[in-house]
């Protein structure tokens, strides 16, 4: 097949351009430019700027692909300067658990449904929950929810992550740099990026329409966290109200996201408790491993 993949040369983005290959499709992908291309002799690359219109016209305008990932959809008008200009049988566009307006154990998919989702044609707006929701709700102005999957992950953690989110708890602990944390004992999910990557191209060969969640089995709370980290350095968390924010904090309750529908095509994930430690030491330094 022809796969065209909007992003994909960062984080999970190239463990999963790296299956898709692997399976033996054709893979053209379209970005910026501004991060290189990993897979140099083995994908087609073409630059351009996704929220421009004649940018996208002028780059792969009227082409038509089997499959189309976005990766870079987090507004209506992100979607809309897409699928204006490109033709696919099948788009997947990686969404967000933040569309959920719920927190609490095995959120289903049904639990925000996007046909449903009074639609806004925008730009990418501040709150990152409704650009996700937008960018879901306008896929369907042009095609049809048959055609559509929206893969909807929690926080991917993983040792590419250029946010470095997780290495915020390492780093504090270990210069006892004082830290604020709301919620401490509070669970939520997550999933790793090498089987966020490996889901999304799973779904290239494996269908699923709709909504679709993915995440690693099981939650894990800041306290698990730092515990760990505090084990392994022989520090103590500094915890202060004027401390820095932690980067998990807003989670008002144990949230998790039910999974059977990806597993009912076959795609299992693995529990958060057989990566999870092993990241936190990698992130630690010689004499704390």
């Amino acid at each position: 097949m022809n796969v065209l993949i909007i992003g994909g040369t960062r984080f999970f983005g190239i463990p999963m351009v790296d299956r898709i290959l692997d399976n033996g499709h054709n893979v053209t992908i379209a970005t910026r430019g501004s991060h290189g291309n990993p897979f140099s002799g083995r994908v087609c690359h073409v630059i351009m700027d996704k929220t421009n219109e004649s940018s996208v016209k002028k780059a792969i305008g009227d082409q038509e692909y089997d499959v189309i990932i976005d990766k870079v959809a987090y507004s209506s008008n992100d979607v809309s300067s897409l699928l204006k200009n490109v033709h696919c049988k099948r788009y997947i566009q990686m969404s967000s658990c933040a569309v959920y307006n719920v927190e609490h154990l095995l959120i289903s998919e049904n639990e925000f449904d996007t046909k449903k989702h009074g639609l806004l044609w925008m730009d990418r707006p501040a709150n990152y929950a409704e650009g996700k929701r937008q960018a879901e709700r306008a896929s369907l102005e042009f095609m049809d929810i048959s055609q559509c999957t929206f893969v909807r992950f929690p926080v991917v953690m993983g040792a590419n992550d250029y946010t470095g989110r997780l290495k915020f708890y390492v780093e504090h602990i270990c210069n006892e740099i004082p830290m604020y944390i709301d919620m401490l004992n509070i669970g939520t999910s997550y999933i790793n990026e090498s089987e966020a990557g490996e889901f999304m191209a799973y779904l290239v060969d494996d269908p699923v329409f709709g909504a679709v969640n993915g995440c690693s089995k099981g939650i894990i709370s800041q306290k698990e966290i730092i515990e760990y980290i505090e084990k392994r350095t022989g520090k103590k968390a500094i915890f202060s109200n004027s401390g820095d924010p932690a980067p998990y904090n807003g989670i008002g309750a144990d949230t998790s996201f039910d999974c059977t529908k990806a597993e009912n095509i076959g795609y299992k994930f693995s529990a958060i408790s057989s990566w999870i430690f092993e990241l936190l030491n990698s992130d630690l330094s010689p004499q704390h491993k």
